[in-house]
C-alpha cells in the first residue's frame, strides 16, 4: 500500500462538479493499493499517518501529529501510485490491485482511520475526480507499507 501524504490547510474533491469531500486543516492522502495488500498494510499505514509528526508545535518544529491537532483527513484512491515507469514510456500497472479488491481495502482503510476518532472525508472510488489541495509548507511525505522507499 502506498500513500502520498500532504499537509494541507484545505482540500476538496469534486466529481461531476459536485463536492464529494472537503476538509480544513489536516492531511490529504492519495492512497494506492497493491495486489499483495491486506490488513497488516492497512494497520501500518493508518498508524503511521495518524501519528506522523509533521505539524508544527509552538516552537515551529514539526513535532505534532494529526491526532494532536484534531486535524481532518481526506482519502483519495489513486491506483496510479503503482504505475511502473522503469521500462518504456507508458506506465504498467501490474502490481496495482484489481478494482473490486482495492475498493474493499480502501473502505477498510477509511474505517480504521475513523476508529481513531479522526474526521475522514473521501473521494469517489473509480470516478474521475478533481482534487484541490492547498499544501501547507509545502509538506509532502511518501509512505509504502512494504517499505520499498
Amino acid at each position: 500500500m502506498r500513500a502520498v501524504v500532504q499537509r494541507v490547510t484545505y482540500s476538496k474533491v469534486t466529481v461531476e462538479n459536485k463536492t464529494v469531500g472537503e476538509i480544513g486543516k489536516g492531511l490529504n492522502v492519495l492512497l494506492g493499493i497493491g495486489k499483495e495488500d491486506g490488513q497488516k498494510d492497512i494497520e501500518y499505514l493508518v498508524d503511521k499517518i495518524i501519528n506522523l509528526r509533521i505539524f508544527e508545535d509552538e516552537n515551529g518544529k514539526m513535532n505534532v501529529s494529526l491526532k494532536d491537532i484534531n486535524g481532518q483527513l481526506i482519502v483519495v484512491s489513486q491506483f496510479t501510485l503503482y504505475g511502473d515507469c522503469r521500462r518504456g514510456r507508458r506506465p504498467g500497472f501490474d502490481r496495482a490491485a484489481r478494482p473490486e479488491d482495492a475498493e474493499k481495502i480502501y473502505n477498510r482503510f477509511i474505517e480504521e482511520c475513523k476508529k481513531h476518532g479522526v474526521k475522514v472525508e473521501t473521494g469517489k472510488f473509480q470516478a474521475m475526480m478533481s482534487v484541490e489541495i492547498h499544501n501547507d509548507g509545502p509538506v509532502t511525505i511518501l509512505l509504502d507499507s512494504k517499505k520499498e522507499f
